[in-house]
């Protein structure tokens, strides 16, 4: 592994274990078997060793949730990119917590914004797919999608918290995934099915009887 990829490797690791606070240079140097000094030629800043963590958690994300909504409906695969866009940070939660939510530099929540924006983009494309395929109702797809990408990010926030707790994450998910249908204008059907893990035809059966 290069020293770039292992210094983002290392912070990664630490911030999961205590938040940005703990995610010191020093932290990270010594984590890495290396000189304060040497991130700094890597990256200009803390805050740019932070950046460039946003931005790769994002891109893992958006990939993660292209490929669960390769296929199917429009609105299955809408499901589809909720509940792994949940199931991913509630696997991490302190993680998570700390990319999307925990007080940081503004050139951080700057690149938190560029990743809300493709999120939403990319919802409103599947929206007017959606509606030309007669699946949903005909809306403002700009102005929803971003409603629901607020609003999922918004529920997360006490789940996540290294305060927080909650019954059951797959309760969560089917919960957000209901809230998302419904919002759109399409009612609780036989497509909930998809929201469960492949991996999991238990916890998909669960979200189908709720």
């Amino acid at each position: 592994m290069k020293t770039r990829e292992r210094l983002l490797y290392e912070a990664r690791n630490i911030v999961e274990e205590g938040g940005y606070a703990a995610a010191s240079v020093q932290a990270i140097a010594e984590r890495c078997g290396v000189a304060a000094g040497t991130l700094y030629r890597h990256f200009p800043s803390k805050a740019d060793l932070f950046v460039e963590l946003v931005r790769d958690a994002a891109k893992r994300d958006i990939a993660a949730m292209k490929d669960a909504a390769s296929s199917g409906r429009t609105i299955e695969r809408i499901e589809a990119i909720v509940a792994t866009f949940a199931r991913r940070a509630l696997r991490r939660p302190r993680l998570a917590w700390a990319l999307a939510y925990e007080p940081v530099d503004p050139a951080v929540d700057a690149e938190r914004l560029v990743y809300r924006r493709e999120h939403c983009r990319r919802m409103a494309k599947l929206l007017r797919q959606g509606i030309l395929a007669g699946e949903i109702p005909s809306q403002k797809v700009e102005l929803s999608a971003a409603a629901i990408v607020g609003a999922i990010a918004e529920s997360m926030v006490g789940p996540l918290s290294p305060v927080g707790t909650i019954n059951s994450d797959e309760e969560l998910i089917a919960t957000l995934v209901r809230f998302c249908r419904r919002s759109l204008g399409v009612t609780d059907g036989a497509a909930l099915h998809e929201v469960g893990s492949r991996r999991n035809p238990i916890a998909a059966r669960s979200l189908v009887k709720r």
